[in-house]
C-alpha cells in the first residue's frame, strides 16, 4: 500500500541529488575560470610574483646571517630551524593578496560586472582562494630549492619533507578565508592591506617562526602556544627536521577547517551583502 508513496521519495530524493550535482558542477567550473582569471593576472603582470619571492628570499638571508648566530634552536642548525617560519609567513602574506585583490575589485567595480553574469557568487571568492593558493605552493616550493642551496637539509625522511610544502600550501588556504572576508568588508584595496598587515604581522612574530618560545617572556607564551601560525610552523619542522607530527597535525588542521568552513562561508555571505 505504501509502494507509490515508496517510489515518490525516490523520485523527489533523485531529483534533489540530480539538482545538487548539477549545482555543484556549476560552482566548481565557475571557480576553475576564475581561478584562471586570478593566474593571468601573474602572467600579464610578472613584477607581482617577483616581489612575492624577493620579500621572503630576503628574509632567509637577513634572518639567517644576520640574527642565526644570536638565536639558540639546541640540537638544529638555525637554517633549520628557521625554514618552516619562512614558509609560513610567506604563504599567509601571499594569503592576503586575496582580501586586497578582492577589495580592488569592489572598488573598482569588477564585482558588479560579475553580478551581471550567470555565475556563481561564490565562485569569485573561490577563484582567488584557490589562485592564491597555488601561488603559494609554488612559492613555498622555491623557497625551499633556496633554503637548501645555503644550508638547509631534511632529516625527517622523504616523504613528510616532501608533504611540507603541500601543508603550507593547505594552511594558506585556510587563512585565504579570512583574507577574503576582510576584502569584503573594507572596500578599499589600501584599508584591506594595511588591516591584513596588522593581522598577518603579530600572529606570525608572536609565534616559532624566528625563535624558540622559550626564550620568550613568561606571559607571552601562553598566547604563542595556542597561535595558530605556532602548531603550523612546528609542523613544518617535524616534517623537515623530525618529531612529533601527530601533535602538531591536528590543531593545524583544525584551525584550517575552522579558516574553510568557518569564516569561509561568512566570507561569502558578507560578499553577498555588499
Amino acid at each position: 500500500m505504501n509502494l507509490p508513496a515508496q517510489i515518490q521519495d525516490r523520485s523527489v530524493v533523485g531529483e534533489l541529488a540530480s539538482a545538487i550535482a548539477v549545482e555543484s558542477r556549476w560552482i566548481i567550473s565557475d571557480t576553475a575560470v576564475m581561478t584562471w582569471r586570478n593566474l593571468i593576472r601573474y602572467r600579464r603582470s610578472p613584477e607581482l610574483l617577483l616581489f612575492s619571492t624577493l620579500s621572503p628570499v630576503m628574509f632567509i638571508f637577513l634572518f639567517n646571517y644576520v640574527f642565526g648566530g644570536a638565536i639558540p634552536t639546541g640540537n638544529l642548525n638555525y637554517i633549520d630551524f628557521l625554514m618552516p617560519g619562512i614558509l609560513v609567513q610567506t604563504t599567509l602574506f601571499s594569503a592576503t593578496q586575496t582580501g586586497v585583490g578582492l577589495a580592488e575589485d569592489l572598488q573598482k567595480g569588477m564585482v558588479d560586472r560579475y553580478r551581471s553574469l550567470p555565475m556563481a557568487r561564490s565562485a569569485v571568492l573561490g577563484g582567488r582562494v584557490a589562485a592564491e593558493t597555488l601561488v603559494s605552493l609554488f612559492v613555498a616550493c622555491l623557497m625551499l630549492a633556496v633554503g637548501y642551496i645555503i644550508g638547509m637539509r631534511f632529516h625527517g625522511g622523504f616523504w613528510p619533507g616532501f608533504a611540507v610544502p603541500f601543508m603550507v600550501a593547505g594552511f594558506a588556504f585556510g587563512f585565504s578565508w579570512v583574507a577574503a572576508f576582510i576584502g569584503a568588508s573594507v572596500r578599499n584595496a589600501e584599508g584591506a592591506g594595511s588591516l591584513m598587515f596588522f593581522v598577518v604581522f603579530p600572529f606570525t612574530f608572536l609565534s616559532s617562526a624566528f625563535v624558540p618560545i622559550e626564550t620568550m617572556p613568561g606571559w607571552l607564551q601562553p598566547f604563542t602556544s595556542v597561535n595558530p601560525v605556532t602548531y603550523a610552523v612546528d609542523l613544518g619542522r617535524a616534517l623537515s627536521q623530525g618529531g612529533p607530527i601527530l601533535t602538531n597535525a591536528w590543531p593545524t588542521a583544525l584551525w584550517t577547517l575552522a579558516f574553510t568552513f568557518v569564516v569561509g562561508p561568512i566570507a561569502v555571505w558578507r560578499y553577498r551583502k555588499v
